[in-house]
């Protein structure tokens, strides 16, 4: 089966119950459901309570990091504690937008990091236009985790497998204008790389304009059998070894 390790199933216009059972017939068998803020966080949860093949992620995208206040991490980490939940994020740094200020961005990451690490979960990261502020906040920790939705090139990729992070492609993978993306991909080793729809955004060639949905990793999949020139069976058999890795939770149902 594939796994799709990154979508906002609570962000799915025609609802998450639709998404889950297409995914299911397009042999998409766990999704990981990502949370963005505190109330999408809980909602998340809930998806994960609902669906056997959906896993949750708490946290707080970086151009949500403004709402970071005292609380918070008590917050997320009673969110945390349910037996669904198998990873910390998303959280980052994003400098291309800069809706929250660099400063609460750093802090909100590191406040994540340091969640992560006392619970002994990964963490999923965002990453735009900010390398090396987030390469300097990862450096002080020792986590497992995932560099989402991956844009940049091989050497870029090599800075965070030097820090043991797994490297996960979307469907910029297949995108006419991504050759540097593609690169990188055929390169990462294999027990390093994923695959993810980040849903609803970035849907894959031939899909383009359409909202994005778990469903549509078959496209990002097929471009990496054809990138890694490896066999669909093999490759398959590879990411879910990788999936189930990263986010333990899943080989327990939900419980780490």
């Amino acid at each position: 089966m594939l796994v799709d390790t990154h979508a906002h199933l609570e962000m799915l216009e025609d609802g998450a119950p639709s998404a889950v059972e297409r995914a299911d017939i397009a042999g998409v068998g766990a999704i990981v459901s990502v949370s963005t803020n505190i109330e999408s966080a809980e909602r998340t949860v809930r998806l994960a309570e609902s669906f056997g093949s959906v896993y949750a992620a708490v946290g707080i995208h970086p151009n949500s990091a403004h709402l970071f206040e005292d609380g918070t991490v008590g917050r997320m980490e009673e969110i945390a504690s349910n037996g669904r939940v198998v990873a910390i994020g998303e959280t980052g740094i994003d400098h291309h937008y800069d809706k929250s200020p660099c400063e609460r961005q750093i802090e909100s990451f590191e406040a994540h990091a340091d969640l992560a690490a006392k619970l002994g979960l990964p963490i999923i990261v965002h990453m735009r236009e900010s390398e090396d502020d987030v390469e300097a906040v990862l450096k002080k920790y020792a986590l497992n985790g995932v560099i989402h939705c991956f844009s940049g090139d091989y050497e870029t990729a090599v800075r965070f497998l030097d820090l043991g992070f797994y490297i996960s492609f979307s469907g910029i993978l297949t995108f006419k204008n991504a050759p540097e993306v593609r690169d990188a991909a055929g390169k990462i080793p294999s027990d390093r790389i994923l695959i993810e729809t980040d849903s609803p955004y970035l849907a894959p060639v031939p899909l383009r304009g359409k909202d994005n949905e778990p469903a549509f990793v078959r496209h990002v999949f097929d471009t990496l059998a054809g990138v890694r020139d490896e066999s669909s069976d093999r490759l398959e058999e590879t990411l879910l070894h990788n999936s189930m890795n990263l986010f333990a939770g899943m080989r327990h149902g939900g419980q780490t």
